[in-house]
């Protein structure tokens, strides 16, 4: 934690939001401590608020990310200098942070995009890091990343949109402080539900959370 007890976590998904592209956008913003990524941004914006924000980035991806081609001609698969959640723990100013991308499969081609199925493989190869982590911490989880939404909480009916049961689950049975996500666009209210002691939010595109 910051000495002076607040940490900004500034969360991004699926939509460049030109006041935050800018160099102005650390006067406007800052101080921000933290950034996630929920997937489906560009890698260069990803670079940039880093470098504006001088913060570190984790992210996942979304079901759009694709290889971008660098002027050098290089192929980015991810953003310079962040660090990919998926699949993983990660212990970061005094948070442990998780996080799975992706979105439901509805393209048999479709990259970063999963079965049920699929995504219960996922989540159940946390468990173990998880379980370590309430008998070490006395917590499993602070936060967790992901693209799309827990299924049945902001979620949406065509299949393109719906969420994973995994996620209910992972919420129920290891319930994170947070579970960040993208992926559904919205217009009007955000979309905030408070499961226990989780709180689910739809960060697109972006949500400044303090801590």
């Amino acid at each position: 934690m910051k000495a002076e007890g607040r940490l900004r976590i500034l969360a991004v998904s699926d939509q460049v939001v030109e006041p935050l592209y800018s160099p102005r956008a650390r006067e406007w913003l800052a101080p921000v401590h933290l950034i996630l990524s929920c997937g489906d941004l560009p890698y260069g914006y990803l670079e940039f608020l880093m470098e504006v924000f001088n913060a570190p980035l984790f992210y996942v991806h979304g079901n759009h990310d694709r290889p971008e081609l660098c002027a050098d001609g290089r192929i980015r698969l991810a953003p310079q200098g962040g660090q990919s959640l998926e699949g993983i723990v990660v212990w970061e100013q005094g948070l442990l942070l998780s996080g799975l991308g992706g979105s439901r499969r509805y393209h048999p081609e479709g990259s970063h995009q999963y079965t049920e199925g699929e995504m219960w493989v996922r989540v159940l190869r946390l468990v173990p890091r998880l379980l370590w982590n309430r008998w070490r911490y006395g917590r499993a989880l602070d936060v967790f990343v992901a693209h799309a939404p827990p299924r049945a909480i902001g979620d949406a009916p065509d299949l393109a949109h719906q969420g994973f049961a995994a996620f209910r689950w992972l919420i129920h049975r290891f319930r994170p402080r947070y579970f960040l996500h993208g992926h559904v666009h919205f217009h009007g209210c955000r979309p905030i539900f408070q499961i226990g002691p989780t709180r689910v939010i739809n960060v697109f595109p972006y949500y400044l959370l303090e801590l």
